[in-house]
């Protein structure tokens, strides 16, 4: 109980939040979501446009790949914590839409003040990068995804840390059976963390002091 209210305290904080320019974009500060005891932290990129329509992370087409690809892998969506490197939706308008724009290297360094915080309080036993935005703002450098996904590494304070692609890679593939291909991939590396998420020998990260240490790992 204690450690929702300090999450949903640090969730009020976040909405007022003016690191970066980015405030002056999105319609509010899309948070992270789920238990505050959850074992297990997946962190996306940004909000898009649903997500800062609808004050969540991972409801639109991408959440949608990620929820399926979850329950394959024998995961409950609600028993994870949702969040994003940047809490922003970084976009262009064009005419009616809202296109989206990857975060620059500023912007993900402004943001990481929050999801420091919220490893501390949750303080996950596995931590899961989804895509290259949230491997440089986890590792504290960009990464090559075809080369470091796939399989959980030490990390932080007797964390695991697995890397692995978006969800909205998933859906930019254009052929068919090169698309299906990816999202099998993709339910392989989240079986992975499943596995991990059984095993009662992998530590939590118990020490909030050493939360600044997480991204040189």
């Amino acid at each position: 109980m204690q450690r929702e209210r300090a999450l949903r305290a640090l969730r009020e904080e976040a909405a007022g939040c003016t690191a970066c320019p980015l405030h002056l974009l999105g319609s509010r500060v899309v948070f992270g979501d789920g238990p505050a005891d959850a074992t297990t932290m997946l962190v996306g990129e940004q909000p898009g446009d649903q997500e800062d329509l609808a004050g969540r992370p991972f409801v639109g087409p991408a959440g949608q790949v990620l929820d399926r690809a979850l329950r394959e892998a024998g995961i409950d969506r609600a028993s994870v914590y949702v969040t994003n490197a940047v809490k922003h939706f970084k976009f262009v308008q064009r005419g009616k839409r809202r296109l989206h724009q990857k975060p620059d290297t500023g912007e993900i360094e402004a943001c990481k003040f929050w999801n420091l915080r919220e490893l501390e309080l949750i303080r996950p036993r596995i931590v899961v990068a989804l895509g290259g935005t949230a491997a440089q703002s986890l590792l504290g450098k960009q990464v090559t995804i075809g080369r470091e996904r796939g399989h959980l590494r030490a990390w932080g304070d007797g964390a695991q840390l697995l890397v692995t692609v978006h969800p909205s890679f998933i859906l930019r593939v254009p052929e068919k059976a090169a698309k299906e291909h990816e999202y099998r991939r993709f339910v392989t590396d989240l079986a992975i963390v499943k596995e991990a998420m059984g095993k009662g020998d992998v530590a939590r990260v118990s020490d909030p002091k050493q939360a600044d240490q997480l991204r040189l790992l």
